[in-house]
């Protein structure tokens, strides 16, 4: 009997970044903290030096890449000062995320103490959201947000702070994007299509030629190949529901507009008739309208 072919994959392929156990397995492993520190550094917009002893705090890798079919993974890490930082990642569209954002931002905040405890042992948390969809209505590509005051731009306080990286901005004309920046060219490396793509990045940045080094081991798994394209199915799956949603709810839109449109356009030739005087139910029998209704219409009328 013949031994089990084993399956040829193919050099030119390579996972896409944004994918739960993608990112995770390059930003959120305690081996490649170097990464972990170069994304928060160019995003954040402090030096390196600031993320020095940090600890990733879920930093286990998901059991045996296990599938999240939410197509949402957040990486948690503790700076040695207690700033919190969690990036999440997130692919399909979501309504309500600016509440959402701060709700997980709450949870995150309050659980730093216990009853009892005072409110100089909180410390400050960061938001960081990478998003495969737009849910700002800024001509921006990534935008930061604070608690500020109104008119002065007073900052009140800086313990809340939350980013977002909307992915598909890339490609609306009337955003701007500077190829040469780091944070840019992070966006363009998570969101890559092909592996040429990805090489040409590495070329520019030294940190994502390291992520990309990483990038092509996980890609050249044979396990974690079979789990990224049942995520794929998975996730057009679901963005197909989504989808037909979303149509489902225009048809049905218009057709209580038709209607309702319809029914006002039947009330207005009922008044005009009243106003020249034809009977009630020629009025209905031409109409559809009932006999209650147009005598309804017609006491509206005589007021």
């Amino acid at each position: 009997m013949a031994g089990k072919k084993k399956k040829i994959l193919d050099d030119n392929f390579i996972m896409s970044p944004k994918y739960d156990f993608v990112f995770k397995y390059i930003f959120g492993n305690e081996k490649h903290k170097d990464l972990s520190i170069a994304l928060l550094s160019d995003i954040l917009t402090v030096p390196e030096e600031e993320f020095e002893g940090i600890e990733i705090i879920n930093s286990e890798l998901i059991k045996e890449f296990k599938e999240d079919k939410k197509g949402i993974l957040d990486v948690r890490i503790k700076t040695k000062l207690g700033k919190q930082i969690d990036v999440e990642i997130q692919i399909l569209p979501t309504e309500y995320m600016a509440e959402r954002t701060i709700f997980y931002w709450s949870k995150m905040y309050t659980g730093q103490i216990k009853p009892g405890d005072t409110y100089d042992k909180l410390k400050k948390c960061v938001t960081i959201n990478i998003v495969d969809f737009k849910c700002t209505p800024l001509n921006k590509l990534y935008s930061s947000y604070h608690i500020t005051e109104d008119e002065t731009g007073y900052r009140l306080t800086d313990i809340l702070e939350v980013y977002f990286l909307e992915l598909p901005k890339r490609f609306d004309k009337d955003v701007e994007m500077d190829e040469d920046d780091p944070i840019v060219q992070w966006m363009e490396f998570l969101d890559a299509r092909t592996k040429g793509e990805v090489e040409m990045l590495a070329k520019k940045n030294k940190d994502i030629k390291k992520a990309y080094d990483l990038l092509q081991i996980i890609s050249k798994d044979e396990k974690a190949r079979m789990l990224y394209e049942a995520q794929q199915a998975e996730i057009s799956d679901q963005l197909t529901r989504i989808k037909s949603a979303e149509a489902k709810g225009r048809a049905e839109g218009e057709a209580k507009g038709e209607a309702k449109g319809e029914a006002k356009g039947k009330e207005e030739a009922a008044i005009n008739f009243l106003k020249l005087g034809v009977d009630e139910e020629i009025i209905a029998k031409g109409t559809g309208l009932s006999i209650e209704k147009i005598l309804e219409l017609k006491k509206k009328y005589e007021n």
